[in-house]
């Protein structure tokens, strides 16, 4: 008890030296004294048991205190710096809406059987104006369509003999194609044919059924593109 009280009277002593000394040296030995914490010999500051108070002497004050102690002094950590925005999201363009398919070609058949009174005369192989035109009509038709071919093929009524029959209907469809190519079908997409009297459509045995026999079928094969979509007129 007795040990202890002469270590307080001690410290007791030390703090009231401090000013003491101060006066006594001059303003400049008080300036020598930058902390106002308790040290060891080796120069460390005296902290509490659980360490975490630093021990003052008679001049401590907040400008004066050891660095570390006193956690009412110690610098506070600066502000860690706000999060960078987040950039903005990148609009990304919706998929253009995809082609609608294209249809397939449709195909177009035409055919068509002329009475060979209207193409020739009586017994004849050249084109009558009547014919011509209704090849006109024809022609016209073929341009809206992507040509294949054309099929021309003549026939005969039973007068006269086979072998002149035959030849007779071969010289006709070759009239047809001589005036097709004229007007600008190409001749490599028409195919003709003669028949002669082989393929009756009537009793030849009578006169309306021998007229119906006198004939020229014509069939077209091709395809139609498809149509075109409209472009919408422009917003005003």
């Amino acid at each position: 008890m007795k040990k202890l009280n002469k270590v307080a009277v001690l410290f007791a002593a030390v703090a009231l030296a401090g000013p003491a000394l101060a006066s006594h040296h001059g303003a400049g030995a008080a300036a020598a004294v930058t902390v106002n914490n308790w040290r060891a010999t080796d120069g460390t500051v005296w902290r509490n048991g659980t360490n975490e108070l630093c021990w003052r002497n008679a001049g401590w004050t907040p400008a004066t205190a050891a660095v570390g102690c006193d956690g009412a002094i110690v610098p506070k950590p600066a502000p860690a710096p706000a999060p960078a925005p987040a950039p903005a999201p990148v609009a990304v363009p919706a998929p253009a809406p995809a082609p609608a398919p294209v249809p397939a070609p449709v195909p177009v058949p035409i055919k068509a059987t002329f009475d060979a009174n209207v193409f020739f005369d009586f017994d004849r192989s050249v084109l009558r104006p009547e014919g011509r035109a209704k090849l006109d009509e024809l022609v016209a038709k073929v341009a809206g369509i992507n040509l294949e071919v054309i099929i021309a093929v003549g026939h005969t009524d039973s007068i006269g003999s086979l072998a002149y029959n035959q030849a007779l209907s071969v010289r006709r469809a070759d009239a047809v194609r001589s005036y097709l190519v004229r007007r600008g079908i190409d001749n490599a997409r028409i195919y003709t044919e003669g028949r002669g009297e082989t393929q009756p459509v009537a009793d030849n045995a009578t006169r309306q059924g021998r007229a119906q026999n006198r004939r020229v079928e014509i069939e077209v094969v091709g395809t139609r593109a498809p149509a075109r979509a409209a472009t919408p007129a422009p917003a005003r």
